[in-house]
């Protein structure tokens, strides 16, 4: 298996309410993206948000909610005012949650804000790590 992800889908519990959070984020649907399917393009992954009923009875499984998933998914920023700007963002989408962005424990600085399914996201300066011109983290 190639090590790349390219897809990473979203099961959320009110897609309508969902899809006006991304795109409250500034995010474009993209034109791929089908009636209850909504497709982002972000920098050579794709994140894609489907009701929750349907990814169940696509996986076969029954999704249980808990107050952390285990998971997160970073935004990786230029600078301490893009996160600032990203956690804005997020509060006027009206995210579930939104923490203060500080120091961060492992370097740098971020902060974290929830989806409306409770989805975790981390905007984040890491200045020991690179953002090449087209936004992608050089590693």
């Amino acid at each position: 298996m190639r090590q790349k992800f390219t897809l990473i889908t979203l099961g959320v519990k009110d897609f309508q309410k969902a899809l006006a959070f991304y795109e409250g984020l500034g995010w474009k649907k993209s034109e791929q993206s089908q009636e209850t399917y909504a497709l982002f393009l972000l920098g050579g992954i794709v994140l894609g948000i489907y009701p929750l009923q349907e990814l169940e009875k696509d996986t076969t499984l029954y999704h249980q909610q808990t107050a952390f998933s285990g998971m997160t998914i970073s935004y990786n920023a230029i600078s301490e005012e893009e996160v600032n700007a990203v956690m804005q963002e997020a509060q006027t989408a009206r995210s579930n949650h939104c923490e203060t962005c500080t120091e961060s424990v492992l370097g740098g600085y971020s902060g974290y804000f929830k989806d409306l399914d409770g989805l975790c996201v981390r905007g984040s300066l890491q200045p020991f790590w690179q953002i090449d011109r087209d936004g992608n983290l050089v590693l």
